[in-house]
């Protein structure tokens, strides 16, 4: 067999012009695993409401952090793929599950090189039906149509994998020595609630009502709200954080459907207004800086912040392609290899 390993991240839109961003945002939205309503409903919704109205919005929010060189994202995963290359022996390719760079390319790019056998990376410490799994289900369903003797296995949710904690740990470290702060924010990207009981295998288990993220369950398997606590109970263990210094709390919500809390907006408000001055986030649901990182958090959490009176706002940035982050990933797929 010969083997290649395909990384693969969100997306991002080809330019930050409203055209663009529109066809971009139809693509995200009308993702079942996304928003995961009724078909003549999401296309109430999405092409009905959100397309005629927010484009635009978005790409002013792109504009604001796009790179000369190109979108963040893309450009951060590019750097990740060329120098997790150099350290494995076999090819290395890279996908976005949305946008141009598609997971169809990716695959192609490797079967041409000959790769009969792919690892499959989704770039995403937990596990999510808005993330790893749509990301799963689209790859197989590629394969079963274009590449039927290509054989594919993945890397599973790495959230709780020590040496994951070690490398983001350290890089939390890293990037806030110096920097004055008194507590630090752990953000994730936010679901909807019901997305959560959708993926518990218990059926039982997930009430959301605080306790059961700590009490041991093989719905945790697939738990995006545990895996995320975990990740900030781990590290907070790790930097050997004092209880009432750090938080966790959950971004980015769409619609009127309940989400998990707290949000990061608000949270942020709260600090400020409980006479916090100085804070520091952390955004562990990402391995790669982009808009949710950039903009949300560096510039409008910042924004909200300041006008609650508080003085220093610190982001850290992603894992990026940290070299340790890189010397990881190039472990993880020695050892599939092996």
């Amino acid at each position: 067999m010969s083997k290649g390993v395909l990384l693969v991240n969100l997306g991002s839109p080809d330019s930050p012009e409203p055209k663009d961003v529109k066809k971009y945002l139809g693509e995200f939205l009308m993702d079942e695993r996304v928003i995961d309503v009724p078909l003549w409903a999401r296309n109430l919704l999405v092409k009905g409401i959100i397309l005629n109205t927010r484009p635009k919005a978005s790409a002013a929010a792109y504009k604001k952090i796009w790179w000369e060189e190109g979108s963040p994202l893309i450009v951060i995963s590019e750097r990740l793929k060329s120098k997790v290359q150099e350290q494995v022996d076999f090819p290395v390719a890279l996908a976005m599950r949305y946008g141009s760079m598609t997971i169809k390319k990716g695959l192609q790019e490797l079967v041409d090189k000959g790769v009969d056998e792919v690892f499959l990376i989704p770039l995403y410490p937990q596990f999510a039906m808005a993330t790893t799994e749509t990301i799963l289900v689209l790859a197989e369903d590629i394969r079963k149509e274009h590449f039927p003797d290509l054989k594919i296995s993945d890397l599973p949710a790495f959230y709780n994998d020590d040496d994951y904690i070690e490398v983001l740990s350290n890089s939390i470290k890293k990037n806030l020595e110096g920097k004055n702060y008194d507590h630090l924010l752990f953000s994730y990207h936010g679901v909807p609630e019901r997305h959560i009981r959708k993926r518990d295998i218990t059926k039982s288990h997930c009430k959301i009502d605080g306790s059961c993220c700590v009490i041991p369950s093989p719905a945790h398997e697939f738990c995006y709200r545990h895996q995320c606590l975990e990740v900030t109970r781990l590290v907070a263990k790790k930097l050997s954080l004092k209880d009432d210094t750090y938080s966790s709390s959950f971004q980015s919500r769409l619609g009127f459907d309940p989400w998990l809390l707290p949000y990061t907006d608000r949270t942020i408000e709260r600090l400020g207004k409980e006479g916090l001055k100085n804070m520091a986030i952390a955004t562990p649901a990402f391995v790669s800086d982009c808009l949710e990182t950039l903009e949300e958090i560096a510039m409008e959490g910042e924004e909200i912040f300041h006008e609650m009176g508080g003085k220093e706002f610190t982001t850290v940035p992603c894992l990026n392609d940290d070299e340790e982050w890189v010397a990881l990933l190039a472990k993880w797929i020695k050892k599939w290899s092996n």
